[in-house]
């Protein structure tokens, strides 16, 4: 039955009741006694209070869809899809709504593919750029530096000197940006090698970076092993720069079920109640590409009284066809 005759039939029985009390023993005299006033007044409220009951009843559907809208993210496919209740109009308006959220949540999928890939790609052009251009000219500067320093005064010697420096450290500083733009040990000798490294590039003198890596995971595609690195990164860079983290757990593991964990834990101030900012975002895009589940929450065992309870960023990647194994 659709949703007008339901509401038509409901209102329709209020008013027959009503009517039916004119042809019962119920009579009214002019002017109007105050029994018979309270009679009147208590079927008024008595139908005014079953066409609620009953519109309440009528209208659940919709207020079970309107929730589920409410819940949709497209970050987590699936969260908002509504339950099919019932038959008629409001089961096909339900699946209509589930069907367009399903297609909802492809084109995102598609969409943050091409945009994450267009971006992989850039990274890697600027990579080349600060490598093959920044860094060769930055090269021969450090060696003319060099050569001028050797036949320089003794007096603008030492300021050659610093400059030599400066020129080393910013030549440093380059080719680190480029290795994070372009994981270059991801390419070469795989994901465990390039998680060590990462792990070593974060670790400073406030900074503590722990990795441990079981071997023999199952085999990953390239897809996948980069959407890990990405998001461990991601996550080492968020503890270092927004957490205030003093320790660092970089873990690599796989599950009973054949899936892949990445675990990665900090001592930090947690992220409470601040609403997730572009990097987690982007954490929960990466892996969506790759059908793994992220989660980003306070650190396990920390208390959420406590001021540093810490931050778990675990992503689950299930288990791919084989690519050529761990290396």
């Amino acid at each position: 039955m659709s949703l007008y005759w339901r509401i038509f039939l409901l209102n329709a029985a209020v008013l027959v009741v009503a009517v039916l009390l004119f042809f019962g023993p119920v009579t009214v005299s002019t002017p109007v006694l105050f029994g018979e006033a309270v009679v009147l007044l208590a079927g008024l409220a008595a139908m005014l209070v079953a066409n609620a009951a009953l519109l309440r009843i009528g209208l659940a559907p919709l207020a079970r869809l309107s929730r589920a809208m409410t819940a949709v993210d497209l970050l987590r496919p699936g969260s908002g899809a509504a339950p099919i209740a019932g038959a008629g109009e409001m089961a096909e308006l339900t699946a209509s709504f589930n069907a367009m959220l399903a297609r909802l949540e492809a084109e995102r999928a598609t969409s943050s593919a091409r945009a994450l890939s267009a971006q992989e790609a850039e990274r890697q052009r600027i990579a080349r750029e600060l490598h093959d251009e920044v860094g060769q000219t930055l090269t021969a500067v450090l060696l003319q530096l060099k050569y001028a320093a050797d036949r320089a005064p003794e007096e603008l010697r030492e300021d050659l000197h610093q400059a030599q420096e400066t020129t080393r450290t910013s030549l440093d500083e380059i080719r680190r940006i480029a290795r994070r733009l372009r994981p270059g040990l991801l390419e070469e000798l795989g994901l465990h090698s390039a998680l060590r490294a990462l792990a070593a590039e974060f670790t400073t003198g406030s900074l503590t970076v722990r990795h441990v890596l079981a071997p023999g995971l199952p085999a990953l595609d390239e897809a996948a092993e980069l959407v890990l690195y990405r998001v461990a990164q991601e996550a080492l860079t968020n503890a270092a720069r927004h957490a205030g983290a003093a320790e660092v757990e970089l873990r690599l593991s796989h599950r009973p079920d054949g899936a892949v964990r990445l675990l990665v834990r900090d001592d930090g101030r947690g992220i409470g109640g601040a609403p997730e900012g572009a990097g987690i975002q982007g954490m929960r895009e990466r892996a969506l590409l790759i059908g793994a589940e992220l989660t980003v929450g306070p650190a396990a065992g920390g208390a959420a009284a406590d001021p540093r309870p810490g931050t778990d960023v675990r992503m689950d990647v299930p288990a791919a066809r084989p690519t050529g194994g761990d290396r």
